[in-house]
């Protein structure tokens, strides 16, 4: 693996462990076995370096979005499995997917960042947006009566259960949190 890509990789686990604010280039430096300057080469600021991972995390997100819906026929299938990406990056409620964790400190984000986070939300609402019109479709969802307004409702519901499970460390608090969307897939 590159060096660019490693320092990604690292970065991205701090943030969504400790929140982007948590680490420093030394950090990073340190899990990369590199000098600090090192880490300047590829990313001049910690601007920079959070501009390049919500791109490659939008890029990636989608693209396993893209894949379930090629995979799965049905609404409520492609609705478990997208709650499925969110159980998975809560990691039992010791971490946070980066978009939940970039979200929550975006004070110190640069305005290129923002933009890439809000390009993000946009992206996956609009997926979800297609994802509840299946549903209304084939009938796999219940009581879908606004597909967009449901996938706002969607989209802040599952971030805000990877709040709540972080914040006690319990995967039963995610679990409560999304039981309603679950619970609306036949």
């Amino acid at each position: 693996m590159d060096t660019r890509n490693e320092l990604l990789d690292q970065a991205e686990e701090f943030a969504r462990r400790r929140g982007f604010d948590g680490f420093s280039f030394a950090d990073l430096a340190n899990s990369a076995g590199i000098r600090k300057a090192s880490v300047h080469y590829h990313f001049p600021a910690k601007a920079d370096l959070s501009f390049a991972l919500m791109e490659r995390y939008r890029a990636v997100f989608m693209d396993k979005l893209h894949a379930i819906s090629a995979a799965e026929p049905m609404a409520s299938t492609r609705l478990l499995q997208f709650l499925n990406l969110y159980r998975q990056a809560s990691d039992g409620g010791r971490s946070l997917c980066l978009c939940v964790a970039l979200s929550v400190t975006q004070t110190a984000l640069p305005k290129a960042s923002l933009a890439e986070l809000a390009a993000f939300h946009g992206d996956v609402i609009a997926w979800l947006e297609t994802v509840f019109r299946l549903g209304q479709a084939d009938g796999t969802l219940r009581h879908v009566s606004d597909p967009r307004a449901e996938a706002h409702a969607a989209m802040a519901q599952v971030e805000g259960a990877q709040i709540v499970a972080r914040a006690a460390q319990d995967a039963s608090r995610f679990e409560a949190t999304i039981g309603t969307l679950v619970a609306r897939s036949l």
